[in-house]
């Protein structure tokens, strides 16, 4: 069987230390959670950068710091997020590509925000917006994840391929049980489902929200895709228990996929499989 690659994303755009004191947050202190998590299994980091007070921000020059102090620890991939957070405009979003990551994830439509200090406003993604990323990414020869959270965002996929504007593999990620309007439910049906739908020559990942992120990701294994988890998606690691570490949850997944008789890749081989060059 392949081998399955799991992601830890550490920090989010929403969560403060008030919700999880042990959330990272500055640069050193997601750089150690980015080691931490190799060690267990991760070769993937999706990283959200938050400035000095612990406010979500684009800078390139956060961004640059996390990345050159997580490879100086260790060799997992980066990537950057694309989509921020709430008190970011579409240029902010875009800037930590300045930064160089070996990836970053690339949003695939638009929804309405519910939860959270920005609840009630748009989280504006149109076709313009994604082939700008996608054009920008391809161009500094970035591999997006494409963030697909409901059925119709895998038409904005389809057209991103149409136009040359993604390479093979193809890598999607199904972000269930998103606490946005628009957003579907984590279920199994609906994982099933947005699978079968998957385009030709894809590879697909799952990340599910709160108490779902256990079963989701372990289906995806099963199902034959990868696995995300970290407190960016869920900050307990059981119910009324806070999660001490991401390389907690990075642990657990690792045990139930060894458990699955599923190896895990390295970050050079998730390299491999998604065809990013090596580092040197």
């Amino acid at each position: 069987m392949k081998k399955v690659i799991i992601t830890v994303a550490t920090t989010g755009g929403v969560h403060r230390k008030d919700s999880n004191p042990y959330l990272p947050e500055q640069p050193q202190e997601i750089a150690q959670a980015a080691h931490e998590s190799f060690n267990e299994g991760a070769a993937i980091i999706h990283i959200h950068a938050r400035d000095s007070k612990g406010v979500p921000t684009g800078d390139p020059r956060i961004y640059g710091e996390i990345a050159e102090l997580t490879r100086a620890k260790c060799n997992i991939i980066i990537q950057f997020t694309t989509g921020g957070a709430g008190n970011l405009n579409l240029e902010e979003r875009i800037a930590c590509l300045d930064a160089n990551p070996e990836m970053g994830s690339l949003n695939m439509g638009s929804l309405v925000r519910t939860v959270g200090p920005y609840a009630g406003t748009l989280f504006i993604n149109t076709s313009s917006d994604i082939e700008r990323f996608a054009q920008e990414m391809l161009k500094r020869d970035i591999k997006p994840e494409m963030e697909v959270y409901h059925h119709g965002m895998l038409r904005e996929v389809d057209n991103l391929i149409s136009k040359g504007l993604v390479k093979k593999p193809y890598y999607i990620n199904f972000v269930l049980g998103m606490a946005y309007q628009g957003a579907v439910s984590a279920t199994p049906e609906v994982l099933f489902s947005l699978k079968h739908l998957l385009p030709e020559d894809s590879i697909f990942n799952c990340c599910a929200i709160g108490p779902a992120q256990l079963p989701m990701t372990t289906l995806s294994m099963l199902l034959g895709g990868y696995a995300r988890v970290g407190m960016e998606d869920n900050i307990y690691y059981s119910k009324g228990i806070l999660g001490k570490s991401n390389a907690q949850l990075v642990t657990r997944v690792v045990g139930i996929a060894r458990d699955l008789g599923l190896e895990i890749a390295s970050p050079d081989e998730a390299r491999e499989i998604l065809g990013l060059k090596k580092r040197s």
